[in-house]
């Protein structure tokens, strides 16, 4: 409905097409740009990080794949906000380069800005799912063909990142997405792409809005058609290997491990320390009001978890159609969910709130927590699928038929059979889309009631001010919240393997 509603907006509207385009041109240019950058920077770094903490006999190697994959836990506009005020004059930042005779920078803003950023809390999407092909690859073939006479880089070019392609696209693809949405970075840091303009224009100019949401609209399609496209040409070598004999870096160890450390202290070490530095000097200057921060946590807390209860209500039916009953409804439902993440956040939040607004009857839903839930169920049930249709195929069909016979009630076989082997899985989709709520910074500045706060939106206010310290303070918290999920959701299972 956003991108139906958004595309029929852009049709009706009476702004000449050459006007919009002047308007948009240029945001275009940029957000390609910038989503081109950050892609091919994240699936370098992550596949080259996978492949040195998979593959090779670094030292400590189990502890920086873990590592290595806690930037997800900052939310990118959090991060930039903490580089600018470690670059601000008594930042850590600023204090270090003054310490070895270097002048601080007096600004933090534009595309290369932007880019180190965003690159650094993307990479763990490519990181992730090439880490997880890495270590079920077999090595035989790539043995094999050392024994052929290839060399070390042959056999990766030749064998292996055929067999990783898939995941290195899907990753990447993740990356495009995100940064073409992502608002509150590069707000922050003053790099105008079409998420800046969408917010800027939603009242004054709704031909140039809207213009720009459809540009967007069509950058998500066209990418994710490529990607089907190129992925789709790769078939990818499903049997699996045992033991693995990890490859020797010899003398590449010491400059392997400072590559590990550099990529980590940006991603986290610096943003947390910066917080953390603020936090501490508005502690103890008595410059933080706690009290202030109650009530946006549980807000905060709240509304992620009232999210992910329904996320999993609505895409369950879809889910045990996909998997017991497929057919072409269900795949038509399923694709709509997963859809919802290709839209950018902001664009469903306009065209929610647009809809909201001037659609006879819907009035009331306008900046009410209702359609604000509902922002965040269109714009992240697609985290709770994959995790749902999983917990759908842990019920076996035996099962099923043997509750039948000793049971004709479908509730009691629902609740005594299917949900306690479906839960893990239920529990780990609801868990994501819960991660993903905490953190979304444009959904929640549109629709959220008037009054309606979350840490999110205290700290893109304080950043936005100059409050350093309470946001400091608000950012640690929000960074403590999303970390527990993401150790439960995804660094407890690594640490298992």
């Amino acid at each position: 409905v956003p991108a139906v509603y958004v595309a029929a907006q852009v049709v009706s509207l009476d702004t000449p097409f050459a006007e919009t385009w002047d308007e948009i041109r240029g945001p275009l240019w940029r957000t390609l740009q910038l989503a081109a950058l950050v892609s091919a920077t994240a699936a370098f770094i992550g596949t080259l990080l996978a492949w040195v903490t998979v593959r090779t006999d670094l030292p400590f190697r189990r502890a920086w794949r873990v590592a290595l994959v806690l930037p997800l836990v900052l939310p990118s506009f959090v991060g930039a906000g903490a580089f600018i005020a470690g670059i601000a004059p008594g930042g850590i930042i600023y204090e270090v380069l003054q310490a070895v005779g270097i002048t601080p920078p007096r600004r933090f803003r534009g595309l290369g800005a932007s880019w180190l950023v965003l690159s650094a809390f993307t990479y763990p999407y490519v990181m992730l799912p090439v880490s997880a092909r890495l270590a079920a690859l077999r090595t035989s073939v790539e043995e094999s063909a050392r024994m052929l006479g290839c060399s070390a880089r042959q056999a990766f070019f030749r064998v292996v990142l055929p067999e990783i392609r898939p995941a290195i696209l899907a990753g990447a693809l993740l990356v495009f997405l995100y940064t073409l949405s992502e608002f509150g970075a590069v707000q922050l840091l003053g790099y105008d792409t079409l998420t800046r303009v969408i917010f800027a224009t939603r009242q004054a100019d709704r031909a140039v809005s809207f213009a720009a949401a459809a540009a967007l609209l069509v950058l998500a399609i066209v990418v994710v058609t490529a990607e089907r496209r190129f992925r789709g040409s790769a078939v990818p070598d499903q049997r699996t290997a045992g033991a693995q004999r990890p490859t020797e870096l010899g003398w590449r160890r010491v400059p392997a491990t400072l590559t590990c450390a550099a990529v980590l202290t940006i991603g986290l070490v610096i943003p947390v320390t910066s917080l953390s530095l603020w936090a501490v000097r508005g502690i103890r200057d008595g410059a933080v009001a706690f009290g202030d921060l109650a009530q946006p946590t549980i807000n905060t807390a709240g509304v992620a978890l009232v999210t992910a209860v329904i996320a999993v209500i609505v895409v369950l039916p879809i889910a045990i159609e996909t998997t017991r009953r497929p057919g072409p409804i269900p795949t038509v439902a399923a694709g709509a969910v997963l859809g919802g993440f290709a839209i950018p956040g902001l664009v469903i939040a306009l065209a929610l709130a647009v809809i909201a607004l001037n659609a006879t009857g819907f009035g009331w839903l306008y900046q009410s927590l209702a359609l604000l839930i509902l922002g965040y169920v269109v714009h992240f049930g697609s985290q709770a699928l994959a995790s749902t249709e999983q917990a759908v195929r842990a019920v076996p069909g035996r099962v099923r038929e043997q509750a039948r016979l000793l049971e004709p009630s479908a509730v009691r076989r629902a609740t005594q059979v299917d949900v306690p082997l479906m839960r893990p899985g239920l529990v780990a989709g609801g868990g994501l889309v819960m991660l993903a709520t905490l953190k979304e910074l444009p959904v929640t500045l549109l629709l959220a009631p008037i009054g309606f706060s979350t840490l999110a939106t205290e700290i893109w206010g304080g950043f936005a001010e100059g409050f350093y310290a309470e946001t400091g303070v608000a950012s640690l918290l929000l960074i403590a919240v999303s970390a527990s999920l993401t150790w439960f959701l995804v660094l407890r299972p690594m640490v298992r393997r």
